[in-house]
């Protein structure tokens, strides 16, 4: 496994930090798979209560072949974040190059019923194959 760093954004008192980690032992290059879990870290800086309704993810290969996924909460939950909670999750990506880059948002809704978005900070997916082939 092969730890990238952790990229992090703060949106309405809304902070979502990712670290992307390269899944050397689940890729297959000479087959063209190229597998990545990213933790994230969401913390609710604010003073009101958060409850993530939705997920928005735009992930583009090293080709720029842009895939969209859009679905209720993250890994079957709608966590809710009183002031001061964290919530972190686990989740994944295949893709079918060496390396290539993610990002999104959250649909949050505070306790008095309000909509926004949390932005989710652009993070690259960089396996070693494309590190060693840059010049």
């Amino acid at each position: 496994m092969t730890d990238a760093g952790a990229y992090s954004k703060i949106t309405e008192n809304v902070q979502v930090s990712v670290t992307p980690i390269y899944l050397s032992d689940r890729s297959r290059p000479e087959d063209g798979l190229y597998v990545w879990a990213y933790q994230v870290k969401i913390e609710n800086q604010g003073r009101r209560t958060v409850t993530l309704r939705n997920r928005h993810w735009r992930i583009t290969n090293a080709e720029g072949h842009t895939e969209t996924v859009d679905g209720e909460g993250v890994v079957g939950e709608q966590p809710i974040l009183a002031p001061g909670d964290i919530y972190e999750y686990t989740s994944g990506t295949p893709l079918s190059t060496p390396s290539g880059i993610m990002v999104g948002s959250y649909d949050m809704e505070s306790e008095e019923g309000n909509l926004f978005a949390v932005d989710i900070p652009a993070f690259s997916l960089d396996s070693p194959d494309a590190m060693s082939s840059l010049h």
